[in-house]
């Protein structure tokens, strides 16, 4: 693909995978062997983590299209080289991160996918795309679900770095749903499960 087309975004974001859609792969181990080479390179580029993470949900059987979605994000790549990691000289006296979730993302489970970042200063020190374990009755859920997910990273994020350096302010976590964020603010009186509180 060294003359592909480069493209601006590494995933469609009309379309979801599916488990079903199109022709097994001949070769699923050259698509074994990319995902695997694009995993490594979410560690520098963590534009690309929720496309790889999609395309790593179909490992043990890709089909044609998961194939597509695979070169899509080295068409992105290609047009993207000067992106990356920046680290910049900052007073690094804040955690701070910011979390989303699709809900009912997956067309085949029905389960939603929800990703973070966490910024220490003005630098990214952390981020994750997964999906989530359980099914969620709503998008407030699935948001809920997102913020518990970066909450957890920060309770080990925080210890980690007050070790190293006073951390001056309390650790801030946004969220685009203001169900979540209300639901964040007063758990008790909402119906989830244990696990969640």
């Amino acid at each position: 693909m060294d003359n592909c087309k480069p493209i601006i975004t590494p995933v469609d974001t009309k379309s979801k995978l599916s488990a079903h859609d199109g022709e097994p792969m001949k070769d699923p181990s050259l698509y074994r062997s990319l995902a695997g080479a694009l995993q490594y390179l979410t560690f520098t580029r963590p534009d690309i983590a929720y496309a790889v993470q999609q395309i790593c949900l179909f490992m043990h059987a890709p089909r044609e299209p998961h194939f597509n979605a695979l070169k899509r994000i080295i068409r992105y790549i290609k047009g993207t080289y000067d992106h990356g990691l920046h680290l910049y000289r900052s007073a690094p006296t804040r955690l701070t991160s910011y979390t989303d979730a699709d809900w009912a993302g997956c067309p085949d489970t029905r389960r939603s996918t929800s990703g973070y970042c966490v910024y220490l200063g003005d630098n990214l020190v952390s981020w994750s795309a997964k999906r989530q374990d359980t099914l969620s009755k709503s998008s407030a859920e699935a948001e809920y679900r997102g913020v518990a997910n970066v909450v957890l990273n920060y309770v080990g994020s925080r210890i980690y770095f007050l070790s190293y350096i006073a951390l001056s302010t309390a650790s801030l976590v946004y969220c685009d749903n203001i169900s979540a964020v209300y639901l964040s603010s007063n758990p008790v009186q909402h119906q989830l499960p244990n696990t969640l509180r």
